[in-house]
């Protein structure tokens, strides 16, 4: 780990968003904005602070479900709003603060890196921007930054400028430290911007440079449009590194893969699949508008239109068109078409005839249907758990099976057919022959 403390800023309402729910725990390809900016920082430094205002329990428990070690503090909104009052609440500890904001999911650690690489006492990302209009400016003095201005503070000299405030800054601690209690909120919004630390520190006599970054990458995300469109950038990501790995994706554009899945081997994912959660794809092929979620498919072709839903685990196994599994453990099974299996566990060689049910809800609780190897399940079979049918079972077609089978046994569960001879006419009357 570097020598360097991060600062991430969180606490703001994003209300743009229109969302009862705190901006940062919006997703993109999966996971949460602050999510994504605190797995980045983890790979810069182990003392990372996260400042928080809104939603404090929400979003405080977001970050601890997925990471450990996270300095978690609270601003004080109420007597010191701004960027400025949120770095108040946090102590980093080592001799450089990197400053970054939440709302930046696109971040990219080797431009956070540069930042923190410049000899001068303050370091800021800039971008250059065909429209800085809502952009603080960057106000420069050949290669020294001389201040940053926001766009309703600036004048219309200031307002031409095209260089732009990133929103990440890597500040000496110690002059950080010494900078903040000056700052005071004097301003158009009547709060304490981070930015003016700039001014102060250029009066005592410290020096500011700038780094060019990539306007995308540090693109903050305010209102779900932004939101969209950063999802689209990530997504185009994903699917570029994972389709120079050796991933085939057949329409790209029109898939959507989790950040968190893992590939491995040959794989193929046809047009319209969703690949969400934490889910291993191994040797596989995911044929068209299926959907998996948090499972593991392992030398198995899935659909077209299948639907694995969580903690399926399947290997060696064909999963056919309007087939939906759930927690369901399958080895080297054919299940072609049209079947719910869900809690259950399927061995090798069985095969699930079309219209396979598990009837694993008696309405309170679930439970578990476990099949042995080479069984054959006739079309339109209810299995009603809890069971347990035995290697080499034959169920026949239309069977509503409730007990438990031995092996080699025939499964003969359905009411016997009964023919009325004549009802038909008898029912509807005899029609006139032409």
């Amino acid at each position: 780990m570097k020598n360097i403390s991060i600062i991430i800023l969180a606490a703001g309402n994003g209300t743009r968003m229109k969302s009862p729910k705190s901006k940062v725990l919006h997703t993109l390809s999966g996971r949460s904005m602050i999510a994504h900016v605190v797995e980045k920082s983890l790979q810069i430094s182990d003392d990372i602070t996260v400042v928080l205002g809104y939603q404090f329990d929400e979003v405080s428990s977001e970050i601890n479900r997925e990471f450990n070690n996270i300095n978690i503090v609270a601003q004080d909104t109420i007597n010191f709003p701004g960027t400025a009052g949120a770095v108040m609440a946090a102590k980093p500890k080592f001799d450089k603060t990197l400053i970054i904001c939440a709302d930046m999911p696109l971040v990219a650690t080797s431009e956070l890196i540069s930042l923190t690489q410049s000899n001068s006492d303050i370091t800021i990302a800039a971008f250059e921007s065909k429209d800085p209009f809502g952009y603080g400016r960057v106000v420069k003095n050949g290669d020294q930054v001389i201040k940053i201005v926001e766009q309703k503070d600036a004048n219309e000299d200031e307002k031409a400028i095209n260089l732009c405030n990133a929103g990440a800054y890597c500040f000496d601690t110690a002059l950080l430290n010494s900078v903040l209690p000056q700052i005071n909120n004097q301003n158009a919004s009547n709060e304490y911007y981070l930015t003016d630390a700039i001014e102060l520190a250029l009066k005592a006599g410290k020096s500011v440079s700038s780094v060019l970054v990539n306007e995308q990458n540090f693109m903050g995300i305010n209102d779900k449009l932004a939101l969209s469109k950063a999802e689209n950038i990530m997504q185009e990501q994903i699917k570029a590194n994972l389709m120079k790995n050796g991933v085939i994706i057949r329409l790209p554009q029109t898939v959507f893969i989790d950040i968190r899945a893992k590939f491995e081997g040959e794989c193929e994912i046809e047009s319209g699949c969703v690949i969400k959660g934490d889910c291993l794809i191994k040797n596989s092929i995911i044929k068209s508008s299926s959907v998996i979620e948090y499972s593991t498919v392992i030398d198995s072709d899935i659909g077209p239109m299948a639907h694995l839903r969580p903690k399926s685990h399947i290997v060696s196994t064909h999963i056919g068109n309007f087939v939906e599994l759930k927690n369901a453990n399958l080895n080297s099974v054919k299940a072609g078409h049209l079947s719910y299996l869900g809690d259950c566990q399927i061995d090798s060689g069985t095969n699930v005839g079309c219209g396979t049910i598990t009837c694993n809800y008696d309405g309170k609780n679930k439970h578990k249907t476990i099949i042995g190897k080479n069984v054959f399940i006739g079309s339109d079979t209810q299995l009603i758990a809890p069971l347990n049918i035995a290697d080499d079972t034959l169920i026949a077609a239309g069977s509503s099976v409730t007990h438990d089978s031995h092996k080699g046994d025939l499964i003969i569960a359905r009411a016997k057919q009964n023919n009325k001879s004549g009802f038909f006419y008898k029912f509807f009357g005899k029609k006139d022959e032409k």
